[in-house]
């Protein structure tokens, strides 16, 4: 281990990220939603053909994408000029001729080809990929298929030009394949955990699009004010949708000119273990599975029914709980993405705590779920549940870790931060305190590992 003593820097390190980019993409994302539950008046009003219903199809949750990402995008090339920062690694003012790039772009696309059919190859051996809501993310991507593999030609070859160097992971990896030039391991590696990462993501978070965007457009508002449980469950829909959605976007803008391109993804096996665990068809926390915390129990509204002060207190905590957690996605902006370092985040939520979203998301599950409480009144079961849901924040907590870990190695702004946090931070400065407490340290300082080298990074994706 690396020790860097502790600093107690006055202010918080700026954030690569501007609050303004997810903010304007909520509210493109908010104008969507308001014209999908509109539609029926806006039709007659417009005398448009077709049926007078809300637009809360698949079509209409992808559309919405467009209408988050292109404010986002808008706001990060003409206000915060993101493309003009050096971590985008290109420069615009010396442009190459295209014949001296071309012989790069070929090899880079052959890299990018290849990962691609990969990725398709890998859908097509999991099971999972074809039934239930995976089935419109695999038509999605197979329409988009074409498009992508063919838009990547000129978007290449133009990117190329500008490019400090051009020779990124995709050319690495294509370099490898062909097998004419001398190829980086430790790039192909970072390379194909980046698109490991987009491919397995992208697939999920686009098979939950649809439903929570429905949910939310179809949604009755009559009466909310009148029942607590409807109000908190519809707000909580509209929460969770938002995180999708700006999420998704994240996933899938992913570019240099940007400054969101995925600069490492996490080198680390735990990193991976404690993430995919989360997420199916991998997943342990439900349908019966080893960290399934719901046997023999009732959520909130079944304990509280008959008691409507609780029932409107515990609902506003739980809102709120996801508003936490849909701010900490929006504070992203173009760069949300699990398992990768994209920049420094510091705003936001960020500014109070380092892990908001896992924070907030799981002290929502302890609220709604109340482990505690067994409907079968025994002490066994509650007691177990209990636990296994201990166990469900343990997971998180492990998955906090090796995000720092990963971080601390890779960006000196990160280190500056997470000390900052340490030191400030109106949620990590008395966690922080009770882990000295518990462990017995009385030094606050930071700890964090050496840049993994290419051989270890090797090994830890291997492993």
């Amino acid at each position: 281990m690396i020790e860097t003593p502790a600093r107690s820097a006055s202010s918080r390190p700026p954030s690569d990220v501007s609050a303004w980019v997810g903010l304007v993409g909520l509210a493109g994302l908010l104008l969507w939603v308001a014209i999908c539950r509109a539609w029926p008046q806006i039709g007659e009003a417009l005398g448009l053909p077709g049926p007078r219903a809300r637009l809360s199809g698949s079509s209409a949750a992808v559309l919405a994408l467009v209408f988050s990402g292109t404010p986002m995008v808008a706001w990060s090339l003409l206000v915060d000029k993101v493309h003009r920062r050096a971590s985008t690694g290109i420069d615009w003012s010396a442009p190459r001729p295209l014949r001296s790039v071309l012989d790069v772009s070929i090899t880079k696309l052959a890299g990018l080809w290849a990962t691609w059919a990969l990725i398709a190859f890998v859908y097509c051996l999991g099971r999972w990929y074809w039934r239930g809501q995976y089935l419109f993310a695999m038509d999605l991507l197979e329409t988009a298929a074409p498009f992508l593999f063919l838009g990547a030609i000129p978007y290449v070859l133009w990117l190329d030009r500008v490019l400090v160097e051009p020779r990124d992971g995709a050319w690495h990896f294509g370099a490898m394949l062909i097998g004419r030039e001398a190829y980086a391991t430790e790039q192909v590696w970072h390379h194909l955990r980046a698109w490991t990462v987009k491919g397995f993501f992208c697939a999920f978070m686009i098979s939950i699009l649809p439903g929570g965007f429905a949910a939310v457009v179809e949604a009755d508002w009559s009466g909310l004010w009148a029942n607590p449980v409807r109000w908190s469950n519809t707000a909580i829909e509209a929460m969770f949708m938002i995180d999708v959605q700006i999420a998704m976007v994240g996933y899938l803008l992913t570019m240099k000119p940007l400054d969101a391109q995925i600069r490492t993804a996490n080198p680390y096996l735990a990193g991976w273990v404690a993430a995919l665990i989360c997420y199916p068809p991998f997943v342990l926390m439900g349908g019966g599975g080893v960290l399934d915390y719901h046997q023999n129990t009732a959520e909130w509204a079944w304990w509280f029914d008959g008691h409507p002060a609780l029932l409107w207190i515990w609902g506003t905590a739980q809102v709120l709980l996801t508003a936490i957690y849909a701010w900490a996605t929006i504070a992203f902006g173009l760069r949300f993405s699990n398992l990768t370092y994209r920049g420094v985040l510091t705003n936001g939520p960020y500014a109070f705590t380092r892990h908001p979203a896992y924070l907030s998301k799981n002290l929502f599950w302890w609220l709604v779920t109340l482990p505690f409480l067994a409907t079968t009144h025994s002490k066994v079961d509650a007691v177990r549940n209990t636990v296994t849901l201990a166990l469900v924040s343990a997971v998180y907590f492990w998955r906090a870790k090796t995000e720092e870990r990963h971080l601390l190695g890779e960006d000196a702004k990160y280190r500056a931060y997470h000390a900052w946090m340490a030191e400030h931070g109106l949620i990590t400065r008395p966690l922080a305190r009770l882990g000295q407490l518990v462990v017995g340290r009385s030094a606050p300082g930071v700890h964090h590992p050496p840049t993994p080298s290419s051989e270890e990074e090797g090994e830890q994706v291997r492993a």
